[in-house]
């Protein structure tokens, strides 16, 4: 089996998440529903703050130096994700489009290297 992270993409400007309490009920219904029919396959998920809470770290001069904030300024961001497990590529690909109608939003599924 190959380990696939699926990347929940919002576009943090005109549809930000966790924005309306009615639709945001609904949504969360939706990818429970989803969660529960492929919990065998998932070996990790969960959901991110706002870029606000971020603290990106990096290397200036040799030094290692953190600054609050995202690491990017973007209109689009990973709001959340899942790590599963799936026997093929198209497996994962056919999960990737009921998470992205369960969340509504664009799911990005990518492999990750073997080891």
């Amino acid at each position: 089996m190959t380990q696939y992270l699926f990347s929940v993409i919002h576009d943090y400007v005109n549809n930000p998440p966790i924005a309306d309490p009615v639709k945001d009920a609904a949504m969360f219904a939706r990818v429970g529903a989803f969660n529960e029919s492929i919990k065998d396959q998932i070996l990790f998920m969960g959901g991110l703050h706002s870029p606000e809470a971020a603290t990106t770290c990096t290397v200036t001069n040799g030094e290692a130096i953190a600054t609050d904030g995202p690491y990017t300024e973007s209109k689009e961001i990973i709001g959340g994700l899942w790590v599963i497990e799936a026997a093929t590529h198209h497996e994962a690909v056919e999960l990737g489009k009921r998470a992205t109608q369960a969340c509504g939003v664009a799911v990005e599924v990518r492999p990750f290297h073997g080891i």
